[in-house]
């Protein structure tokens, strides 16, 4: 073989090789499955998701909200965002829906499974939004995207199972960025004696024994990379906190 076309080739196998991995390790790639809705909800979403979020978890992202299958990953995925589009080019938009994980579900070859209100947004018009809520069932792509909520700061609220100051539950509501939340301690803001808390079931994280006094929080958020960052809210918990107390830690994120 001529020299120069043995170059020719080993550069295009070369070329070939990096669009191939950064293919592979494109993050911002969509992702073919299908997606159906709720078939028993109202126009938002539901009050018993598995992300623990109760009432909060119907109204969040104004209703625009999912539950997802293997995305779910045990309750580490709750709280993140996913740009979900349906393909079918008679009825979708090309800009589709942006969700908030709310719940765990599956169905057959199903990666989400939305509330009405989202899934119909996902149209180009108000009919086509009935005919795609008539189909039930639809292929879609869909990427992760960051949280963004520019009005609120990320907040706690404490479990209404919580005991003062035996057991404290609390869940995290207003996660944002595009990382996850994948370790929180609990600091003793006078003398900032640490503990890291459970995950007790999605977004819900609780501990025996918690530490005494006011309270600050540390979050570690972490990307498919392995980068990890910890962020630590300006805003601490007071030391007389109470089930069903809701405190704004003062922090966006970005990350």
């Amino acid at each position: 073989m001529p020299p120069l076309k043995s170059l020719a080739i080993l550069i295009l196998t070369f070329l070939f090789i990096i669009d191939f991995g950064k293919a592979a390790t494109c993050s911002d790639c969509f992702i073919q499955s299908q997606a159906a809705y709720y078939p028993n909800s109202d126009e938002k979403g539901t009050e018993t998701g598995r992300c623990g979020y109760g009432t909060f978890g119907a109204t969040i992202n104004d209703g625009d909200v999912s539950a997802v299958s293997d995305l779910y990953r045990d309750g580490v995925g709750c709280g993140s965002c996913y740009q979900v589009r349906c393909t079918n080019s008679k009825y979708c938009s090309d800009k589709g829906v942006d969700v908030v994980i709310t719940d765990h579900g599956s169905g057959h070859n199903t990666d989400f499974i939305m509330s009405k209100r989202a899934f119909g947004r996902m149209a180009q018009t108000t009919d086509a939004m009935a005919s795609l809520l008539a189909l039930g069932v639809v292929n879609i792509e869909y990427r992760r995207v960051s949280c963004n909520y520019p009005s609120k700061n990320i907040t706690l609220k404490i479990d209404e199972n919580s005991d003062y100051p035996h057991y404290l539950g609390f869940v995290i509501w207003y996660q944002q960025g595009k990382n996850d939340i994948t370790a929180v301690q609990l600091c003793e803001t006078k003398n900032f004696a640490c503990k890291l808390v459970d995950r007790s079931y999605g977004a819900v994280w609780t501990t025996n024994s918690p530490p005494t006094g006011a309270l600050s929080l540390r979050m570690l958020f972490s990307n498919d990379n392995g980068d990890e960052t910890w962020i630590v809210p300006v805003n601490s918990i007071p030391e007389n906190w109470k089930a069903g107390d809701i405190y704004d830690l003062g922090v966006q994120v970005s990350v």
